[in-house]
């Protein structure tokens, strides 16, 4: 026996061949650029804003600052969830779920719940001495939410056209 065929067939490879799979979720560039994404990025700033300075003050001693408070952050969270998952373009990897759906409710849920968070936060204004840092925070918070509820309608109005759009071409 030739002895390159002894050593060849005694060889293995130097690393092992695995199935190694890699992920197919990346960081989408382009997503931020969009008017979603902007206005995404715009609710959540605006809305993390809003529960800062709400969070900062004495708000448990008024029961309408803590819907603020519940709405503020719930709306936030499920907002930062939907942003990373159009981010990471998890959406094109499920495709069980309904994608222009969700955030269709979504943004048309938040846009009144915000609404009438930015109303009550505005009332509640009053509520304290003018000049203190509750009022002060209170003042801006309410500045925020208005804010923020016009980037939900906005967001909502987009949201409409998205999930409109493949139902005129049927």
């Amino acid at each position: 026996m030739d002895r390159a065929t002894v050593v060849s067939a005694s060889r293995s490879p130097s690393a092992p061949e695995c199935n190694i799979s890699t992920s197919t979720l990346a960081f989408d560039r382009h997503f931020t650029t969009t008017a979603t994404g902007k206005l995404h990025l715009a609710e959540i700033v605006c809305g993390m804003l809003v529960w800062i300075l709400v969070g900062g003050t004495e708000y448990f001693h008024f029961s309408a600052l803590c819907w603020v408070m519940f709405v503020a952050i719930v709306c936030w969270v499920l907002t930062i969830c939907l942003f990373l998952i159009y981010l990471t373009g998890a959406h094109n990897r499920i495709p069980q779920v309904p994608w222009t759906i969700l955030p269709l409710c979504l943004n048309c849920s938040a846009a009144p719940l915000y609404l009438v968070t930015a109303v009550v936060d505005a009332l509640s204004v009053n509520q304290a001495n003018r000049g203190r840092h509750n009022y002060n925070c209170w003042a801006a918070s309410a500045f925020f939410a208005f804010l923020t509820t016009l980037c939900y309608a906005g967001s909502s109005y987009l949201s409409y056209c998205t999930w409109k759009t493949p139902e005129e071409g049927e």
